[in-house]
């Protein structure tokens, strides 16, 4: 009997064990916790905010969102993230961000999360997660200390990553005669040739705004047209006959475009584009989803979606916004758990089918994703020829961004030629990068 007893208890108690790991809620110890985090006003997070009230329902933890202009955003957080104690516990962040916040120690490095097993979903994926947006957003200290290698460290997930792809007017294309365009050449005559044949619309809404979104347009079309601002050694290479090249292009595109153009950001050239003053469009796909709305667009139904045309190579652009755990931060765990859930496949899926954008390979291939937004199919072929490289993200990017986007708004808008331009900035870039330190080991 007392054998009997010793085994019944025994079994009894592995069966409880059994039953409390089953049920287990890995989020219990965190319920009633409440999350300040900080999201830019952008498509995908407008998205995120519509599926927020699901994670709370399903994990008892709180989320409050201060939601700002994204280059606003990028001075809260400026300030924010040098206290002793933060008042955010999750962060996006412009992708050019990354350096800066590395380089500061300024973000967790999140290996101690995934490797806690009380905070790691085991059936996360992350092999799913989409890999250039993976290099550009969420690794430092690889490859050029902004890439992934053997040296690498993962201190962001990528939501609300962003490529490029040509939208058109199908219906002018088509009244015209027009091809879609496949290549830069084609790209820039049909830029020129839509103002001739279809009065009072631009051929394409482009940023152009001085500063950052100047800067953005013309490496938008640097990267395929075959350049890059530095060479392997960080010489300047900017100047050179690919750069020129991709300020003519921009200069062509803007003088070709609708009214105002000079002064767009990217709300202003989408908007542009869905109120019918352009026919083209080329820059983040976030905008699709308010394109095909027909309570805020003149076009919807009306657009076709293409790739990038290629120049020298294909090449668009990988940017956008990736989350981070400030070291400052409050309730590092359950920020975790929030990240977690967004980036995971369903919360991914969640976002998306909301309008957001897709940052895993699974959800790009949900067929209800691609019933509800078709154009999804050709943003996943776009990621095939995603340039993890296309911009350099070290911290001296900044200034010389700053830069390039003031000196390609005077080509704009005041006639500077575009190879003196370009010889500026690389003149002036070169300093700042021997200043930086770049040059100590030559």
């Amino acid at each position: 009997m007392l054998n009997f007893l010793k085994y019944t208890t025994a079994a009894a108690a592995g069966l409880a064990m059994m039953s409390s790991t089953v049920l287990a809620n890995p989020y219990e110890p965190y319920e009633g916790t409440t999350l300040v985090v900080n999201f830019p006003a952008h498509p995908h997070y407008n998205a995120v905010m519509r599926v927020l009230p699901e994670f709370t329902k399903e994990t008892g933890i709180r989320v409050e969102v201060d939601q700002l202009q994204y280059l606003k955003m990028r001075e809260r957080q400026t300030l924010e993230l040098t206290k002793d104690e933060g008042d955010y516990d999750l962060i996006a962040y412009v992708v050019f961000s990354k350096a800066d916040y590395v380089f500061a120690d300024q973000l967790e490095n999140l290996a101690r999360y995934f490797m806690n097993p009380k905070l790691s979903d085991p059936k996360y994926d992350a092999d799913d997660l989409i890999d250039g947006y993976v290099q550009n957003i969420g690794v430092a200290g690889g490859t050029k200390g902004y890439l992934p290698g053997k040296t690498g460290s993962l201190y962001g997930i990528p939501f609300g990553s962003e490529t490029s792809v040509l939208a058109y007017r199908k219906d002018i294309f088509e009244k015209h005669g027009i091809a879609v365009p496949e290549t830069y050449d084609q790209l820039l005559d049909a830029a020129c040739k839509i103002p001739e044949v279809e009065p009072g619309v631009g051929g394409m809404a482009s940023r152009a705004a001085s500063g950052h979104q100047a800067s953005h347009a013309f490496l938008l079309h640097l990267a395929p047209l075959g350049g890059r601002v530095f060479d392997g050694e960080w010489n300047p290479i900017i100047n050179n006959e690919a750069g020129v090249a991709a300020a003519n292009a921009l200069k062509t595109i803007v003088d070709c475009g609708p009214e105002g153009a000079q002064t767009f950001g990217p709300a202003e050239a989408a908007a542009a584009f869905s109120q019918g003053q352009a026919a083209m469009f080329m820059d983040s796909i976030a905008f699709a989803a308010g394109f095909e709305d027909p309570s805020k667009s003149k076009v919807a139904g009306k657009v076709g979606y293409a790739l990038h045309p290629e120049g020298v190579r294909r090449g668009s652009q990988t940017g956008g916004f990736g989350i981070a755990i400030p070291q400052n931060a409050q309730n590092k765990e359950a920020a975790f758990l929030l990240m977690q859930w967004l980036t995971s496949k369903k919360g991914d899926l969640m976002v998306a089918m909301a309008g957001g954008n897709p940052s895993r390979f699974s959800t790009y291939e949900d067929a209800g994703l691609n019933e509800k937004y078709p154009y999804s199919a050709t943003f996943g072929e776009a990621l095939k020829y995603a340039d993890p490289d296309w911009r350099p993200i070290i911290p001296t990017w900044g200034k010389i961004n700053a830069d390039i986007g003031t000196s390609m708004s005077k080509v704009l808008t005041e006639g500077l030629d575009p190879q003196e331009a370009l010889d500026g900035v690389a003149e002036r870039a070169r300093a700042i990068m021997d200043e930086a330190g770049y040059y100590t080991w030559n």
